[in-house]
């Protein structure tokens, strides 16, 4: 009986993170932070996990106050600053040039490969049409992607996005491993390379 009550327990702290986030998901998803969608939210996430079992994540445990409130912070800056880009290439006369451009992650972990994709959707002007889990590559459609410049910017924004997630959320070897600034994939072929 109490080994089943402290499991339970234990399920609902593992499971709580995931559904604030959900529940943030979903308001960010209506645009607006009220009451009735903190609620809906909660309806909504409560039905996802029981609905929808998925193994739980094995979070960190790792969190830092500063480098999360520096995500924050250049996350709402990077938000105005696609909005105005999106809204001047609606205005401008041109065609928008678009690229679905392909970035490989340093971080070997579904959480931070999830948050980075999600980080990189919601700002506009880009978004991710393909994770590839296996290889840790995203593909994300991009917008103002004239060059290749363009394109290394969109690349190195997405690292950075990386970057700062692994250092607010990220467990010591997420962190090494962006400092580091070497691919997963890139590793991968050192590992293999080194075997022979």
């Amino acid at each position: 009986m109490i080994a089943a009550k402290r499991s339970a327990l234990r399920r609902f702290w593992v499971q709580l993170p995931f559904s604030i986030w959900l529940v943030i998901l979903w308001m960010l998803l209506w645009g607006q932070f009220t009451w009735l969608a903190a609620i809906t939210g909660v309806a909504v996430a409560a039905f996802v996990t029981a609905a929808f079992r998925l193994p739980s994540a094995e979070l960190s445990g790792r969190v830092n106050p500063w480098r999360l409130l520096i995500f924050v912070v250049a996350f709402l800056l990077d938000l105005v600053r696609g909005a105005l880009e999106v809204a001047w290439e609606a205005l401008t006369p041109n065609p928008p040039y678009a690229a679905v451009i392909r970035v490989p992650l340093k971080v070997d972990d579904d959480l931070l490969m999830t948050h980075v994709a999600v980080t990189m959707s919601l700002v506009p002007g880009s978004t991710v049409v393909e994770a590839d889990r296996e290889n840790r590559i995203l593909y994300l459609h991009a917008i103002r992607t004239r060059t290749m410049d363009d394109v290394e910017r969109v690349r190195r924004s997405a690292w950075r996005w990386e970057k700062r997630i692994a250092l607010a959320l990220g467990s010591r070897q997420s962190v090494e491993d962006v400092r580091r600034g070497v691919t997963v994939a890139e590793r991968r072929a050192e590992s293999v390379g080194g075997a022979a």
